[in-house]
């Protein structure tokens, strides 16, 4: 499922869940390597078993809490598979958006 990543253009560097109720640190979720072996993202994603019209979150880098909305928009087979895309965005998204301007006295060095 790392494969959402691009639509939003991020890096996948952070820790993240998938969560199937829309509420971060759910018991419902899917983890990047999760602690206690608890559901991992390292999973196939014809065995979550969603449905069309399903909305469920990204909870990007728990640091800064990204929530993402994912929705469902239609089931197709394998042979069909189109990479995930954005479809739909609200504003400006970057994840580093001053990153070109941090130099050695911004880090305190």
């Amino acid at each position: 499922m790392k494969e959402v990543f691009p639509s939003f253009d991020f890096v996948h560097e952070h820790l993240y869940e998938f969560c199937m109720d829309n509420r971060m640190y759910s018991d419902d979720s899917y983890e990047y390597g999760p602690e206690d072996g608890g559901p991992s993202t390292d999973i196939a994603i014809d065995k979550i078993k969603l449905v069309k019209g399903q909305n469920f979150s990204l909870h990007y880098d728990y640091g800064d809490d990204w929530m993402f909305t994912i929705h469902v928009q239609k089931i197709e087979d394998e042979s069909q598979r189109s990479d995930p895309k954005l479809i739909k965005s609200v504003g400006i998204l970057e994840q580093y958006p001053d990153w070109d301007e941090w130099d050695d006295e911004d880090e305190g060095f």
